[in-house]
């Protein structure tokens, strides 16, 4: 099989980013900042000869992949299995509890790989990466050789690409920027994320 390239990245900027809201959030539409990040997102995209791009069902993922799939020209598929976790009764909280909670857990899953962790009664960490990383292995599958783009979240993202590259602690600490792009492979055996992104200066 011919590698597949991957170039991953978070949404940009958000309402609930502004307003500090915890979740998945599937309403929270891009700020005007998080709408210039994804404008410079598809021109950093542009010359990767980009066939099709993928979303989370997620308002701030669609607009963030809208820019750039009508910027490279290509076709735009939703993808439910790339929302960002699911936080249950917690959803749209922003208390400093539920924040340091979600921390909590995320810390769990991805350095002491203990995946039965879960903010109030959302999902856990096995459901995360089960669902993430299907996502991607599909899409892979579907684009042999080729490149896609795919736009979805901070903590599921990290979450699923962590589980299938091996990344752990590695990435702990270095939470996905809004809209910068990241590319991770696929060459029939095994997965890799050469470099996590940071944020731009």
């Amino acid at each position: 099989m011919n590698q597949v390239r991957l170039w991953c990245l978070r949404h940009g900027e958000s309402e609930n980013i502004v307003t500090g809201a915890s979740g998945a959030l599937p309403s929270a539409s891009l700020t005007p900042r998080g709408r210039h990040q994804a404008a410079r997102a598809a021109d950093a995209l542009h010359n990767e000869a980009i066939t099709h791009v993928y979303s989370s069902t997620a308002q701030r993922a669609r607009e963030t992949a809208d820019v750039i799939a009508a910027r490279l020209g290509v076709e735009l598929t939703i993808l439910p299995a790339l929302a960002e976790v699911s936080i249950g009764s917690s959803e749209g909280a922003t208390d400093p509890a539920t924040r340091t909670r979600t921390a909590a857990v995320l810390h769990a899953w991805i350095v002491g790989q203990d995946l039965s962790q879960r903010v109030a009664d959302g999902e856990n960490g096995h459901q995360v990466t089960a669902r993430v990383t299907s996502a991607l292995t599909t899409m892979a599958a579907a684009h042999p050789g080729g490149t896609i783009a795919l736009v979805g979240h901070v903590a599921s993202l990290t979450t699923g690409i962590s589980a299938l590259c091996g990344l752990g602690e590695k990435v702990w600490g270095t939470p996905l920027p809004p809209a910068v792009p990241f590319l991770v492979t696929w060459d029939g055996n095994t997965w890799r994320c050469p470099t996590w992104p940071r944020a731009p200066h």
